[in-house]
């Protein structure tokens, strides 16, 4: 008897996923455990804007029920204020096509590959596992697949980096579905686009974009508010009209900000930016300065360290360096957050080290630290003899007259730099970091970059690495060939 019921079950299971071909609102509610014990337990469903979404979707598939494929692709986009469960939208359709649509080849990417990573794809992970069709598939890091059928029925993460263009072409499926998910949109290059758009060609294909509307140009744009309108049927959803999203921060933006201000209009609104776009410094600029060979570095260039310190929370202490328009050369050093809790000391050790070291030929001519959590390191190394480390005081008033202070004028620098500098590719925390924070214009006419609690507020991460690469720029650096003499360490502030 348990054999038989468990195959009735089953054959349940069977039933449900082709009733839900072109239901993917149904199947949503029927797959996961809403109210249950468990995760879902406050939760009765789908908000609102994603019950609309999911409606319209299923409406659109209906057209195609009993037809033959080739169809026209399935287009969607998604312009919204920040919080508002774009990833988690994003996790039921590729359950729901994985589930429905024996042959789905699907690709999801981001703007970063630690959004892709832990975000996006984390999201995708996370709901598999809480749907009732879950034994069906297997789900890793790196694929997500019907079990025997991983080369023909699956959907997986790729990095959004021009130079992988390659893996969005060849996508077809004529039996099921090709799919692509564009999270973060806003800052994916329009080549993967065009890319992608090849894979659109046979079966039942679909393409979804998502994202905060950070720039006011390229495909996502014109997606969203652009000549492509009518092609993407998009939609704008405002932050506050979702239950998800916390209403006194967003309140909070608003009296900060102001109501039309660029920010409020990219993070609660769901429109894109006055200006030309929202992040200060832009994933293109980034991305070609990964690309860009190393450049010249005359012999008599200063090696500068910056260093960002941690309050022993969940930041990192960083120390980034930079000679010229060479900051990829030598590499950084991370140090988390809870090993310098309660204890300076080997953090202090490291410092020594890399003051007392010689880097490819030469020793850092100055070190700038932060002194929010750094002050303590610079006193302790300035008694120790180290005259070349300074201070820096991220809020104290800017070298020049169009920053609101020193931190605006360290990323200003740093954006400039950019243009002609070169940071390591494989360096993924720096990419993120660099292009996380927003900006804005204050009333008298300077530039302000988004602080690090207001960036935590809204879920990004701290840019510890940003900080410190942009520390290098806190005063210009002449020529030195000055030695520094070598302190000992004490025995106690090496490393275990």
């Amino acid at each position: 008897m348990p054999a038989v019921a468990s195959q009735t079950a089953e054959d349940a299971l069977v039933e449900a996923a082709g009733a839900f071909y072109a239901d993917p609102l149904g199947f949503t509610l029927y797959s996961y455990p809403w109210g249950e014990p468990g995760p879902l337990k406050d939760h009765p469903g789908p908000d609102d804007w994603q019950r609309e979404f999911l409606t319209d979707l299923g409406n659109e598939v209906k057209v195609h029920v009993g037809k033959k494929a080739p169809f026209m692709p399935i287009r969607r986009a998604i312009a919204s204020g920040h919080g508002i469960g774009k990833s988690t939208l994003v996790a039921w359709l590729v359950d729901w096509l994985m589930v429905t649509r024996p042959e789905t080849h699907g690709t999801v990417t981001a703007n970063t590959f630690d959004q892709l990573e832990t975000k996006t794809w984390a999201s995708i992970q996370k709901w598999t596992k809480l749907c009732i069709f879950s034994h069906w598939f297997e789900c890793n890091t790196g694929k997500l697949y019907a079990k025997g059928r991983k080369e023909d029925w699956f959907c997986h993460p790729a990095s959004s980096k021009e130079e992988n263009s390659e893996a969005f072409a060849g996508q077809h499926s004529e039996q099921g579905s090709s799919v692509y998910f564009f999270d973060e949109d806003s800052a994916i290059p329009d080549k993967i686009h065009e890319v992608a758009e090849g894979g659109l060609t046979d079966g039942e294909p679909m393409i979804f974009l998502f994202g905060n509307p950070t720039r006011n140009s390229g495909h996502f744009h014109q997606a969203c508010f652009g000549s492509g309108r009518d092609l993407w049927h998009p939609r704008s959803i405002d932050s506050r009209s979702s239950r998800f999203t916390n209403k006194a921060l967003i309140q909070e933006w608003i009296d900060t900000y102001g109501e039309d201000s660029d920010f409020v209009r990219v993070r609660v609104r769901g429109l894109p930016p006055r200006a030309s776009e929202l992040q200060f410094i832009d994933q293109e600029r980034v991305w070609q300065a990964q690309k860009r060979a190393l450049p010249t570095v005359f012999g008599d260039e200063s090696l500068i360290a910056g260093v960002d310190v941690s309050d022993g929370g969940s930041a990192w202490n960083v120390v980034r360096f930079r000679r010229g328009a060479d900051a990829r050369s030598i590499s950084p050093i991370r140090v988390p957050g809870e090993k310098v809790r309660g204890d300076r000391g080997p953090f202090l050790g490291k410092l020594v080290e890399v003051l007392n070291e010689d880097h490819d030929g030469h020793k850092v001519a100055v070190m700038f630290i932060d002194s929010a959590f750094g002050a303590p390191y610079v006193e302790r190394l300035h008694v120790m003899g180290y005259k070349n480390v300074q201070e820096v005081r991220f809020g104290s008033e800017s070298l020049d007259v169009h920053q609101a202070n020193l931190r605006a004028y360290m990323w200003a620098k740093m954006k400039e730099w950019l243009s002609h500098g070169a940071i390591d590719p494989k360096d993924q925390k720096l990419e993120t970091d660099l292009t996380a924070p927003g900006y804005h214009i204050n009333k008298q006419d300077k530039l302000v970059i988004e602080s690090k609690e207001d960036m935590l507020k809204r879920g990004a991460a701290s840019p510890d690495d940003g900080d410190a690469l942009a520390l290098t720029f806190a005063a210009p650096v002449g020529p030195s060939v000055v030695k520094k003499q070598s302190v000992p360490m004490p025995a106690e502030w090496q490393w275990s």
